[in-house]
Formats: structure tokens, sequence, C-alpha cells
């Protein structure tokens, strides 16, 4: 054999060997992903940030219901809107011996607009999709109660995401979904009055009276694709 001879089967033999790295079609562990809208219904826990003084709503379950379309590669616009089943416990901060009103039965409105985005573009890596999302939308509460002063109202909100959308192919998918939602909390300022000279007021001089505080929600959902 000549060194011609030998060097073209060695090129032929590197050729081959390259030709074979990586995965076939047939069994790549990537899928294309159908782009479209989709509707999910989803339900889960929210878990309600730090709140000194112990009258905002509180953690509870939480239930809703998210549209996404996809609007260019593996982006998506997402309009999501959730309810949590609450509680509070109000005071009477005129009161100088009751302040506390008792636990009082309240609900969470949230809605949010948000921009997701798929990790692994336009394809699933075995049926996997990881996603993260950004955006923002309003807090809703009917928190009112007598002899309480505090008013929650409809603060603004920024959500913040990510999560993971099992698609195993055709118009079914589940997913999981963590998100913190951070918005205002309010006190009223006769929270900072003492109701008489021997007792002390509800929150402490050194309490700040309105602040941003993050909140969880870890939700599960089961979605239907409409395809273009």
């Amino acid at each position: 054999m000549n060194l011609l001879t030998g060097a073209t089967l060695l090129a032929f033999a590197a050729a081959s060997a390259g030709a074979q790295v990586g995965h076939l079609p047939v069994n790549s562990p990537f899928t294309d992903l159908e782009s479209g809208q989709e509707l999910t219904f989803f339900g889960g826990y929210f878990s309600a940030g730090s709140d000194p003084v112990g009258v905002a709503p509180r953690s509870g379950p939480m239930f809703g219901i998210r549209y996404e379309k996809t609007v260019g590669g593996p982006a998506a616009l997402v309009v999501r809107v959730a309810r949590v089943n609450s509680e509070r416990f109000p005071v009477d901060p005129t009161s100088a011996t009751a302040p506390q009103l008792g636990r009082r039965s309240v609900s969470l409105t949230i809605a949010d607009v948000n921009l997701a985005l798929n990790l692994t573009g336009q394809k699933s890596w075995h049926n996997l999709v990881p996603v993260i999302n950004l955006g923002a939308g309003i807090v809703s509460c009917g928190c009112t109660v007598e002899d309480d002063p505090y008013k929650f109202g409809t603060p603004f909100a920024f959500s913040l995401g990510g999560g993971i959308r099992y698609v195993p192919g055709g118009r079914f998918q589940l997913r999981v979904d963590l998100n913190d939602y951070l918005y205002q909390l309010k006190y009223p300022s006769e929270y900072f009055v003492a109701p008489s000279a021997t007792t002390q007021p509800v929150a402490p001089a050194d309490q700040a009276k309105s602040f941003w505080k993050n909140n969880l929600g870890l939700t599960v959902g089961a979605s239907y694709l409409f395809f273009r």
C-alpha cells in the first residue's frame, strides 16, 4: 500500500466516523414543538410574604386559568388570572382592650401579562421544556372590615418565574410553575397611634408604613393546545 492510498483510506475512515456523531432523527432526544395557542387550568398554593403587623391576606390555595400564544420563535405572550382563597386577622387600632377582630375569610385576585421563553428553543428535550417568564399586572382583594382602617386596594404587581412543561405530543400537556408576585403592602396611619397613654399602637414606630414583599405561587396545570 503506497502512501497516497493509505492517506485516502484514513480520510475515508475519519469521514465515516464523523458522520456517525450525534443522533439520527428517529433517536434524537429533541422534538420539534408545534407553534400556536394553549389554554391551561392550574391549581396550587400561594405563599404570602412577610407581614410584620399580621393584618394582610395570608397564604392559601390558588387556582386559575392561563392563555398562551406563540409570538415568534421560542417566545410566547401569556395572560393569567388567578384566585387565592385566603384569610386575614383585622384589628381595631382604637381599642385599648380588645383590638383583635377575629379571623375573616378573604380572596385575592391576581391578573398579569407575561412574556415567556422556552429555554430549549422550538424543541423539547425528552418531552420536557424548561421555561422562564417576566411580566406585570395587578392584585386585588376585598379585605375591608368594619372598625379596621386597613385597605389592601389594587396594587401594581411584578411577576417573575419559571417552570417546566411536559409535552408528550398531541394537544394535551402538563406543566409545573413557580412564580414570584412582588407587590406593595401599606399600613394605615391609625396603626401607628396608641389608643391610650398606657397601651402600644398596633404597629411599632420603626415599622415602615409601606414596603414591597415577595409572594410565591407554586402551581400544577393541564393544557389544551390550539394549533394554527
